[in-house]
């Protein structure tokens, strides 16, 4: 996959990401923009990783700050899981262990690819105090080991203004559901 980004790319980028931090102050009230964007121009692997999470639907922005790196967090906020990253199974244990109807790809290998972390339940949880997200949709979320060897994986929603953690094969696949990033820059 082409990681380098043309000068184009890069202003659109960064002019979709101002915007959309700048309409979406209740998720970032103490920061501000020109460090952000100093951080990201200076980051080109992250300025790819952010490429994709726009380019696949995520609509990425900043939710704060890591307190031990002061690195600043982007996660999809996109109301729904992007379009761009449904129809995967969880990993690619999951992917090789199905013997038809293969999906393409796996959250987990698609998101190393993009260069982004799946959310974690904890995550999850913290990204839907600025909303709700994934009324219509499902997220896979991290899975710990424990449950992963057993054959399963966890994904989460909101319905009837409560979040929902479930469990799924983790080889199964549907259109409405898909995987979240998380960026660090």
């Amino acid at each position: 996959m082409k990681k380098i980004l043309t000068d184009d790319q890069v202003k659109e980028l960064i002019d979709t990401l101002k915007e959309r931090f700048e309409k979406n102050m209740i998720r970032h009230p103490d920061l501000k923009w020109d460090q952000i964007e100093t951080k990201i121009k200076g980051n080109p692997d992250k300025l790819f990783s952010l490429f994709e999470m726009e380019r696949t639907g995520g609509e990425p922005d900043v939710i704060g700050i890591d307190p031990k790196t002061n690195e600043f967090i982007f996660v999809d906020c996109s109301k729904e899981t992007p379009e761009g990253r449904r129809n995967t199974c969880y990993d690619d244990e999951a992917l090789e262990s199905r013997k038809k109807f293969k999906p393409e790809k796996s959250a987990l290998g698609m998101a190393k690819e993009m260069g982004v972390e799946i959310l974690t339940e904890e995550e999850y949880f913290e990204l839907q105090r600025f909303g709700p997200f994934d009324n219509k949709t499902s997220t896979w979320i991290k899975t710990p080991e424990e449950q992963r060897k057993l054959g399963g994986a966890l994904f989460g929603d909101s319905r009837y203004n409560r979040v929902f953690i479930y469990h799924n094969g983790a080889e199964s696949y549907y259109s409405s559901r898909g995987f979240r990033g998380m960026l660090k820059v």
